[in-house]
C-alpha cells in the first residue's frame, strides 16, 4: 500500500509490518508509483492497495475495494463523484470531472473518476499493465487496464476535508491547476488518440493554407492575376504541413 507521504515515500505494509521506501531525491508521484508497485511485488503480494496520506481517504474503506477485487475485477477505483465530498475546490472538481469524461471517450468505458488516489488492483494487473508515463500515471493505469482487458470497477467512497493547515504539493493554485490539468488532458490524448490529436492539428494547418488558397484563386478569377507571392507561399506551406501532421498521426495510431 502506498501512503503517498511526499512525492518521494510509499509506505509498504504486508503480514510482516509496514515499511517506508524512499527515495533519497525528489522524483515526482509517478515515479513513488511505480516503486511503490515494484516493492510490492517483490514482497509477493497479490493485491495492491494505493491511497494518499492526507487523511482525505478513509482507510475504512478499503474493503469495498477489496470485496470487488474478490469479486474477481483486476481494477478498482474508489470514485469520490459516486460518493460524498465534503470539499474539493470548483476548479479541481470541473478539471477532475473533464479528465475523467476525456478518460471515458478514449476507452470506451464510462469513468467515474479518473484521477482517483484510492483505489487497488492485482499482482496480474500490475505485473502487465507497467507505469511508463511522468505526469498521468492514475490515468494511463486506467486507460491501459481497460485496453489489456482487464475488469475495471468502481465503488462510491467519501472524501474528506483535507485537515489542518496541509496544502495539496499538486496545486499551488486554482489557475495552477487548470494549466496543469489542461497540458495532462492534451498528453492522453496524444499518447492513446494520436491520430485524433494529430488530425485535429493537422486539419487546421490544411484548412488554413486551403482558405488562403481559395482566396488567392477567387482574385484570379477577379483580376486575372494573383500578384500575392508571399500569400501563395504560405498557403502551399500550410497545406504541406497539414498533411505531413495527419500522416504522422495515422502513423503514430498505427503504432
Amino acid at each position: 500500500m502506498d501512503d503517498g507521504s511526499t512525492d518521494n515515500t510509499a509506505e509498504i505494509a504486508g503480514r510482516e509490518g509496514a515499511t517506508v521506501v524512499k527515495h533519497q531525491i525528489n522524483m515526482g508521484l509517478a515515479e513513488a508509483f511505480r516503486t511503490e508497485i515494484e516493492e510490492c511485488l517483490k514482497r509477493g503480494a497479490d493485491v495492491i492497495v494505493h491511497t494518499d496520506a492526507d487523511g482525505q481517504y478513509r482507510a475504512e474503506e478499503i474493503p469495498k475495494l477489496l470485496k470487488k477485487i474478490d469479486e474477481g475485477y483486476d481494477l478498482v477505483l474508489g470514485s469520490r463523484f459516486k460518493g460524498k465530498i465534503e470539499k474539493m475546490p470548483l476548479i479541481k472538481r470541473v478539471g477532475n470531472k473533464m479528465f475523467s469524461k476525456v478518460i471515458s471517450r478514449i476507452t470506451k468505458f464510462p469513468i467515474s473518476d479518473g484521477q482517483t488516489g484510492f483505489r487497488a488492483f492485482t499482482k496480474e494487473l500490475a505485473e502487465k499493465v507497467r507505469i511508463r508515463s511522468t505526469h498521468t500515471y492514475t490515468q494511463e493505469q486506467i486507460i491501459r487496464a481497460v485496453k489489456e482487458k482487464f475488469r475495471v470497477a468502481e465503488v462510491p467512497i467519501y472524501f474528506a476535508k483535507r485537515g489542518g493547515n496541509t496544502k495539496s504539493r499538486l496545486m499551488k493554485g486554482p489557475f495552477d491547476y487548470a494549466i496543469h490539468a489542461g497540458v495532462n488532458m492534451l498528453r492522453v490524448y496524444r499518447d492513446y488518440e494520436p491520430l485524433k490529436f494529430f488530425g485535429i492539428i493537422g486539419l487546421a494547418f490544411l484548412s488554413a493554407g486551403i482558405m488562403i488558397g481559395l482566396w488567392l484563386v477567387a482574385r484570379f478569377l477577379k483580376y486575372g492575376t494573383v500578384g500575392r507571392i508571399p500569400s501563395t507561399v504560405l498557403s502551399m506551406l500550410l497545406i504541406t504541413v497539414g498533411i505531413q501532421i495527419i500522416i504522422f498521426g495515422f502513423i503514430a495510431d498505427k503504432d
